[in-house]
């Protein structure tokens, strides 16, 4: 099992602190340079292990970074803290963005990153919560993660607790019955707590996702199950802080998140072909250069 690294969850104590007191302009800006940061460490890992799924972890990064750097209540170097924020990766392929933000927040030391898929690595294609501080439950299976979530959030009702239960999903992911059987059970009982996002990047493995089927009219979907439907641009950070915010009708809050598959590198981005692509040696390069600017 991996530690926090104590100097880097002291940083991470830091910008929270600085993220909540400064002004709204350097409050993004902060989170901008996390998020540049995060991306980097993504193109290199995923160099050096010769697989992954950079186009999906490219663009949940600034969802994460967002929620691990101003709104989740967690502690890096009390990962199992009983009154923490419930944080669940239902698309867990795209385990090395979440690896790299809990790098950055000092779950564990960056230097681990290194070793991302190795063999025998703590790190492998799909985050283990016997493994990795800060991983709430082991996914991979895509509509997995999702039902979990709403136990995590029917336990915080019956014990009168005050933790969040957050999970973020991928829109073709969606396509599992499962998922709607969970929407369904946290409207019925609801779990006001409860905050869904879905990385609505608009292509899964092979295609677009209205090619593979077709999700639309998807907001209509989530409030016809009985959720607190919200819109944002899944890459602005202000909007994303806005719209991660509690309940206001007491129901469940769901977030379409309408995001960039492989933002931030110009030759990924919005190109399907790049769902678990690995990049070359000067694509790498190119890629470190634009993320750097």
């Amino acid at each position: 099992m991996l530690v926090a690294d104590s100097a880097a969850a002291g940083q991470y104590a830091r910008l929270r602190r600085e993220i909540a007191e400064r002004e709204v302009g350097a409050r993004i800006a902060l989170l901008g340079e996390m998020s540049a940061a995060v991306r980097r460490d993504i193109v290199v890992m995923i160099d050096r292990a010769q697989m992954g799924h950079i186009g999906g972890d490219l663009s949940v990064t600034d969802i994460l970074v967002t929620l691990f750097g101003a709104v989740l209540s967690v502690d890096p170097e009390h990962p199992d803290r009983p009154d923490r924020d419930r944080f669940i990766l239902s698309k867990g392929h795209c385990a090395g963005a979440l690896y790299a933000t809990l790098a950055h927040c000092g779950f564990f030391p960056r230097e681990v990153l290194g070793t991302f898929m190795a063999p025998l690595s703590m790190l492998n294609g799909h985050p283990d919560r016997n493994k990795v501080p800060g991983v709430e439950t082991n996914t991979g299976p895509l509509g997995h993660g999702f039902p979990v979530a709403v136990g995590c959030a029917l336990a915080a009702e019956l014990r009168d607790a005050s933790w969040r239960t957050v999970v973020v999903l991928g829109d073709g992911e969606m396509q599992e019955g499962s998922n709607w059987e969970a929407a369904m059970t946290a409207s019925h009982y609801g779990l006001a707590s409860m905050l869904a996002i879905v990385d609505r990047n608009r292509l899964q493995q092979g295609a677009p996702t209205e090619e593979t089927k077709s999700l639309e009219p998807f907001a209509a979907k989530w409030s016809s199950f009985g959720w607190e439907v919200r819109e944002v641009d899944g890459h602005d950070h202000a909007a994303l802080l806005d719209v991660f915010g509690p309940s206001t009708t007491g129901r469940p809050v769901a977030v379409i998140a309408n995001t960039i598959k492989g933002k931030g590198v110009s030759f990924i981005e919005n190109r399907v072909e790049w769902h678990h692509k690995v990049p070359t040696t000067e694509e790498v390069q190119a890629a470190i250069e634009e993320l750097s600017r």
